[in-house]
């Protein structure tokens, strides 16, 4: 009895086999597509059956880029007749392509017949000399374009605009200015050259701030630290002599929530609405100075979990990073996740994000766009030549008053001064304002010991800047007794005068610490695993 319920089993279990292998082989999926003009981007449908029919079945599209079949990130799932229906924006103009449906039935995958399609913009009537400047060489037939900052100039070498240009690169967004005054100095030193470089071989320009968030609490120290980013923004392109025909406008790089560090692991995280606020106030300042709308640059997740949606903030053009997502597909763009999108002040009704420009890959191959190294952010532009042209209109000439002043005087107050014994540090707050009385835009503080009662071996200090103007000012090393000097305000770039203000304290005897057990070694694991941070993004 035992050996015929074997061969029963067996004998059904070689049936389903059978009859799953004759479902593919008998199964047939089929594709269409249909392209609806729709404004400046085409809606293109594509569409089709499964035969037999069978409901919930995932039917994938696969695009060939490069003579190979790729997988899209788009995907829908067979109703109950077998019919399937995916409904897409193609963001890419003048492209085409070659698309074909799949779908797995058993362990087996069927393929559609293949079909091809042009996209097509909606003609336009317009300056054709004018629009013979922007030419749409990059992937899926968009304006291609770059961003670069001190990085792409290792050793100070320079780069090869010419080069880049003949690459097809038509734009490059160029690091102006930062929040940390060490990387800002960087970022003037090569702004300087590569605007003018770029210019001068046909590609335009546009700039981006780096914005590091403030660690306070109350929304009006938001509001000032943001009016004093903006600040600093504005003298650079100040100094840039404002905009001219070639540039596009600055943009506002917003990336991370953290405000304040505990070693490696961030302690705080400034709310999202006050890191809205901030972003709305520099980015209202940037634009009533300069008459040119700015733009702001994120990635979907920290749009998503580190902001709320406002429709303020919507107004501003949107420059979306996104990786491991290949532009040479029309229909492929940014702002999508696995079941949905993100969900933010950018998404529209139909789940997409309306970015303007996205960053679709930071492994860029930098020898071919004349950048030294061997990475390069690269982008693209959403629209036609005429919408890119759009960006640049509006001018802002700076007068004598835009210019940053010159060893302008400032006022230095502490506060929350700590010490006790010598093992701790001595801690201390540092308020500097400018003679309107907002804070300094440049600058850092420090402790200067009195010449007469030297300290050796001299004091560890750390600053951390808290928000625009104020600094907490760690001195670690100052033996026991009785000291004076100062805490004083310098700025490295001669826009604010120094200022100093006296300090005195008494440090007690350091307290005894019984000896802990030395840690036995641990011994060595050998060479690190390394990783492939382009290993799934688009190296053009």
């Amino acid at each position: 009895m035992k050996r015929f319920i074997f061969f029963l089993v067996m004998s059904l279990g070689f049936y389903s086999l059978q009859v799953i292998a004759s479902d593919a082989a008998t199964s047939k999926i089929s594709m269409s597509l249909k392209q609806t003009p729709g404004g400046t981007e085409p809606i293109v449908t594509l569409y089709g059956a499964l035969k037999p029919a069978k409901s919930g079945v995932k039917v994938s599209v696969q695009i060939q880029l490069d003579g190979k079949w790729q997988d899209t990130r788009f995907s829908s799932k067979t109703a109950r007749v077998g019919t399937w229906q995916i409904i897409a924006v193609a963001t890419a103009l003048d492209a085409k392509v070659k698309y074909r449906a799949k779908a797995k039935i058993g362990s087996k995958y069927i393929y559609s017949n293949i079909k091809s399609i042009s996209v097509r913009a909606v003609a336009e009537i317009s300056d054709a000399a004018s629009f013979a400047v922007v030419d749409q060489f990059g992937p899926g037939g968009r304006i291609h374009g770059a961003d670069i900052s001190r990085w792409q100039h290792p050793n100070g070498a320079l780069i090869n605009f010419e080069k880049m240009h003949q690459a097809g690169v038509r734009f490059v967004m160029i690091k102006a200015s930062d929040t940390r005054d060490d990387a800002d100095a960087l970022a003037l030193k090569y702004v300087m050259l590569d605007r003018s470089a770029a210019q001068a071989a046909g590609i335009f320009t546009g700039f981006y701030h780096y914005a590091v968030l403030p660690d306070v609490k109350t929304d009006q120290q938001v509001v000032i630290d943001a009016q004093t980013q903006a600040q600093k923004a504005l003298w650079r392109l100040g100094s840039l002599g404002g905009y001219n025909e070639r540039d596009l406008p600055y943009a506002l790089d917003l990336e991370n929530n953290c405000v304040r560090l505990s070693g490696k692991t961030c302690a705080r995280y400034l709310p999202k609405t006050q890191i809205t606020l901030w972003a709305k106030t520099f980015l209202k300042i940037v634009k009533e100075k300069t008459d040119r709308t700015p733009i702001i640059y994120s990635y979907p997740s920290f749009l998503e979990g580190a902001m709320v949606r406002d429709d303020e903030l919507r107004q501003y053009p949107l420059w979306l990073s996104q990786y491991a997502i290949n532009p040479a597909d029309p229909l492929a763009q940014p702002g999508l996740k696995d079941g949905g999108c993100y969900v933010h002040s950018w998404t529209a009704a139909n789940c997409s994000s309306t970015w303007t420009i996205w960053q679709y890959s930071s492994c860029g191959i930098a020898p071919k766009y004349g950048v030294p190294g061997s990475r390069l952010d690269l982008n693209v532009f959403r629209g036609a030549p005429s919408t890119f042209l759009d960006l640049i209109k509006g001018r802002w000439v700076p007068e004598v008053a835009d210019q940053m002043p010159k060893n302008e005087a400032t006022a230095l107050t502490f506060k929350n001064i700590k010490f006790s014994t010598a093992e701790k540090p001595v801690s201390v707050e540092v308020d500097v304002i400018r003679p309107d009385g907002r804070p300094v835009v440049t600058g850092t503080v420090r402790f200067y010991v009195n010449p007469l009662t030297p300290i050796n071996p001299k004091p560890t200090q750390t600053v951390v800047r808290a928000t625009s103007g104020s600094w907490k000012l760690s001195i670690k090393g100052i033996p026991a007794g009785p000291w004076t000097g100062d805490i004083g305000f310098v700025d490295a770039t001669g826009t604010h005068a120094v200022s100093k203000s006296p300090i005195e304290f008494t440090i007690g005897e350091a307290l005894s610490v019984s000896p802990s057990a030395t840690p036995k070694p641990t011994p060595a694991s050998g060479k690190k695993p390394t990783t492939d941070g382009c290993k799934y993004q688009i190296k053009n």
